[in-house]
């Protein structure tokens, strides 16, 4: 694990300083597109279930989080909840932004999480963080995805991304802890950078 923390840091460190022309220009775009601070932070679960703040270029309108929050609730209280047909987002979904419809079709709203790969919350690499509402419907096989540090892209990123629900993307997280390897992390940044090219199923 020790290499893969080193490869974190040489990807990421200078990566930060050669974005930060892009990373004002994006800020002020998502300012003057709509009302709201430009970056959105968010608790999320991360490794063996510590939280921490997750930092995102905001796509959505301010009060998003809530409205999501509220409606998986809902479900719980309900008995509605299915892992295998909830998805965090609709293709059209009316809560995005116009900025936001395109910093999600390029990834470029995950660009601060460089940040958490830098202060060691997250990883390039790993099975993506969610909040704690999802977490709590966790089975124990499900539960190992927190085995490993929650990454920036992984498994379910390139073979899926927004289309997959929970049920599956968290098949390909276990997939992932069950079979890691630095080759596998390799193999996933490279395959992630035509997967963002493409922009197929990213919203």
């Amino acid at each position: 694990m020790g290499f893969k923390r080193l490869l974190d840091l040489i990807i990421a460190i200078p990566l930060l300083i050669l974005i930060s022309p892009l990373w004002l220009f994006i800020v002020i775009w998502i300012k003057v597109d709509s009302p709201g601070p430009a970056i959105f932070r968010q608790q999320r679960v991360g490794l063996k279930g510590e939280l921490f703040t997750i930092y995102k270029f905001r796509t959505m309108v301010p009060d998003a989080d809530r409205v999501m929050k509220a409606k998986i609730e809902q479900l719980k209280r309900e008995g509605k909840f299915n892992a295998d047909e909830f998805v965090f987002q609709e293709k059209d979904d009316p809560r995005i932004t116009g900025s936001g419809r395109f910093l999600r079709m390029t990834s470029l709203d995950e660009l601060p999480q460089l940040l958490n790969i830098v202060n060691g919350t997250m990883s390039l690499v790993g099975p993506r963080p969610e909040v704690p509402e999802i977490v709590e419907q966790y089975t124990s096989e499900q539960r190992q995805r927190l085995n490993m540090p929650p990454g920036v892209t992984g498994l379910a990123q390139i073979n899926g991304r927004s289309a997959l629900t929970l049920s599956e993307t968290l098949i390909y997280d276990v997939q992932y802890v069950k079979n890691w390897s630095l080759w596998s992390d390799i193999k996933i940044l490279w395959k992630t950078i035509f997967v963002v090219l493409l922009g197929k199923n990213a919203y």
